[in-house]
Formats: C-alpha cells, sequence, structure tokens
C-alpha cells in the first residue's frame, strides 16, 4: 500500500476551504499535513472544519507551512488578490498546485505552465470541480456545431466578486473551439439600457446575475429554427464540488505543467 498524498489547504477557514478540510481528513489516501489561514490562526485545522481536533494547526504563513511540511499539493481556495502569488510559491517550492480561485489572465495561467515545466510538476486551475458543470461545458460544446445562436446565463450569490463566473468564461472558451465567431441579434440593436444585452464574447452573450440566496447555476440557451435547447446544471451546496476537488488531487501527480480547466482530467 502507497503513503497517502500529503496535503496543504490554503484558505482553509473559508467555506470551500473547510469542506477541502474535511474531505482529505476524511479520505485514507490523503493526509493534511499544513493548513493555511491569516484570520484562525493558531486554531485546529478540523475545529474549524466541523470536525475533531486533527492535530493540524492553521498557519497565518504559506512559505513556513510549504517548507516546513513538503506537502506533494497544495489546494488554493483563497481570493484573487492572493491566488497568483500562492500559486507561484508553491510551484517554486516544488509543491502541485491544485487552485479553485478564479480571475487568473491567460499571461499568468502561461507564466505559471513554464514554471511547471520547469519544475517538472504538474498543477491545475479550475473554475469549477463540479463534475456535473463539466460535463454541462462538454454538452454545450457539442451543441454549439449545430446551434450558433446561443447566450450564456450564470447566477451566483451578490458576494462573488468577479463577472464572468469562471465557469461561464471555460464554457464560453470551449464552445468558440467548435464554433466560428457570429455575431447574433438585429445588426441595428441599439441596447437603452448599457449592458442590457451582457457581455461580449465571440458574437454571442454572457450574462451574471448577482442575489442574494444564490448558490451556483448556469444555463447555455440555444436557439434554432422552430426549436430551443437549454443545457443548465445547478449546484446545491459545496459538498458537491468535493468529488472533484478529491479526483484532481490524485490525478494532478501524473502530469507535467499547469494544466487549465477540470475538464481536462474528465474524460
Amino acid at each position: 500500500m502507497s503513503d497517502p498524498i500529503k496535503v496543504a489547504v490554503a484558505g482553509a477557514a473559508g467555506r470551500m476551504g473547510k469542506e477541502v478540510v474535511k474531505m482529505v481528513l476524511e479520505d485514507p489516501d490523503l493526509q493534511l499535513v499544513a493548513a493555511v489561514s491569516v484570520s484562525k490562526a493558531g486554531l485546529d485545522a478540523g475545529v474549524v472544519a466541523g470536525l475533531p481536533e486533527c492535530g493540524v494547526a492553521l498557519s497565518d504563513n504559506l512559505e513556513q507551512a510549504l517548507a516546513e511540511h513538503r506537502p506533494r499539493v497544495l489546494v488554493d481556495f483563497t481570493t484573487p488578490a492572493s491566488a497568483f502569488s500562492n500559486t507561484e510559491l508553491a510551484i517554486r517550492l516544488g509543491v502541485s498546485p491544485v487552485v479553485g480561485t478564479t480571475g487568473f489572465t491567460p499571461e499568468q495561467i502561461e507564466e505559471l505552465d513554464k514554471l511547471c515545466q520547469a519544475r517538472g510538476i504538474g498543477g491545475l486551475i479550475a473554475p469549477n470541480f463540479s463534475i456535473g458543470a463539466i460535463l454541462m461545458m462538454k454538452f454545450a460544446a457539442q451543441a454549439a456545431k449545430y446551434f450558433p445562436h446561443l447566450e450564456i446565463i450564470e447566477y451566483h450569490g451578490d458576494q462573488k466578486l468577479d463577472a464572468p463566473s469562471g465557469t461561464a468564461v471555460k464554457t464560453a472558451e470551449l464552445i468558440a473551439q467548435n464554433r466560428q465567431e457570429l455575431r447574433q441579434g438585429n445588426p441595428h440593436e441599439e441596447e437603452t439600457i448599457e449592458g442590457a444585452r451582457g457581455g461580449y464574447y465571440n458574437g454571442f452573450r454572457i450574462h451574471s446575475v448577482r442575489l442574494p440566496g444564490v448558490f451556483a447555476q448556469q444555463e447555455v440557451i440555444f436557439g434554432g429554427f422552430g426549436q430551443t435547447l437549454k443545457i443548465r446544471h445547478d449546484s446545491y451546496e459545496r459538498a458537491g464540488y468535493m468529488p472533484g476537488v478529491n479526483l484532481a488531487i490524485k490525478k494532478v501527480l501524473e502530469y507535467e505543467g499547469m494544466v487549465y480547466g477540470f475538464d481536462y482530467f474528465v474524460e
């Protein structure tokens, strides 16, 4: 039997981070060796996540935690402001990053890929870890071959920082691979209220809804002559992402370079 994979979690006291801590502690193939949270430093990571004490105290210094405990994988659910520097630090220390934070630019992803290649390790930046959401993206990309007229509507809570969501952007990128750019709608249309038609991408529109009480949903609506097709995915709780995070921790060690999108791991 092989040794469990040593895992560190950044943002361990956050809503997603606590779910990651729970998942790691409950999987005998994984071992939580470090957890980082500036706001809860010194507290036991298991207790903060709602479990019994696990003996891993939260640290407020990511570099120190990685250097001292030498995990093989860092799971990062922090903020766009810190995710890039956290990921860069992990790679430089030889730790494979699995990142659920969005907001990376293509240039940053390319830079991180070069760092991973130089270190000979794998990394993953995933806008969404839900297997259902990944299938929604894949189905939408397939449908775009036959229904080039479409719009994306994504729904999140009103505290989400970025719009559109990383999932919507990744969906749009996958669709664009199967669809020639086609500017939709009346060529003479005019927005009487700025932004009413949503954000423009490759000829179609992306709409971001932000409301309290909403968790995470997305639908891709395709229109054709006499028919419409709607592909929709709904997430109801953060625990639904954990099977995907678990798979990513185990699969990222098999690759070299920075992978963008969890769909890479879902055949």
